[in-house]
């Protein structure tokens, strides 16, 4: 497994700052953030770095600061499904900090990126004692369990154009990204996101590029017409519940 390198020092300060730009931390009580600061570590990984593996041990919440991190499963065969791409303000890693059990997925930087890393043995003393935080982590965990369960059902009632043009809309919400930043997303990686292959989804692009929705760059692509994807989107959901038993 690739190590991830470069931890760099940073001031109980910008730890905090750090913290509280994360959803989950930032109602927290200003207490509560000082003592995880504490124990809280910032590093720096490579694009393509490992966090973890699916199976290995896990003790650690993970924060990503900047960039983004790839959470997937893979398959004997070589293929990776993508369950999320987490980006900057997200947390990873939560399930097997509360558990104590083994990792669910793979984590893997998909851009050079800055985590934030607070053990378990820091961690679940915090819960115990500030139940607002465990509230917190469950609203992350449910808001989880409904995204998976929403890719299910995209997977089952939606064609693959639907299923596409939903996931670049998610991308382009969580990012924030605009028509002069665009997406930082491979074909591949967006195939691995809605289980259809990567000449499928190419051929899509291409014919939507084609109509002036979205412009195709290296390492990514720009939308340019969300309205029309948010359309497709639609009708494809009133023609599968049209169909449905």
């Amino acid at each position: 497994m690739d190590s991830p390198a470069g931890n760099r020092p940073k001031s109980s300060s910008d730890k905090r700052a750090l913290l509280q730009a994360n959803a989950f931390f930032k109602s927290l009580d200003g207490a509560i953030l000082d003592r995880l600061v504490s124990h809280a570590v910032i590093r720096k990984v490579k694009k393509g770095a490992v966090l973890f593996r699916k199976d290995d041990a896990g003790s650690t919440l993970y924060a990503v600061c900047e960039g983004a991190v790839r959470i997937s499963v893979p398959s004997r065969q070589g293929q990776d499904a993508i369950f999320n791409i987490v980006s900057r303000g997200e947390l990873f890693g939560e399930i097997a900090l509360l558990d104590g059990g083994n990792r669910t997925a793979d984590a893997i930087a998909i851009e050079d990126s800055e985590v934030m890393l607070i053990e378990r043995r820091e961690f679940v003393p915090v819960l115990r004692a500030h139940p607002e935080v465990a509230i917190n982590l469950i609203e992350i965990l449910c808001s989880r369990l409904r995204r998976t369960s929403e890719q299910v059902e995209d997977i089952v009632f939606l064609d693959v154009p639907g299923r596409l043009a939903k996931a670049l809309l998610a991308l382009q919400r969580r990012a924030a990204a605009s028509p002069s930043t665009g997406i930082r997303i491979t074909q591949r990686e967006l195939s691995q996101m809605i289980g259809v292959s990567r000449e499928s989804v190419n051929k899509q692009l291409r014919s939507w590029e084609r109509r002036k929705w979205l412009k195709i760059e290296r390492g990514g692509l720009r939308i340019v017409a969300p309205a029309a994807l948010s359309e497709l989107v639609s009708e494809n959901a009133d023609e599968a519940s049209a169909h449905a038993p």
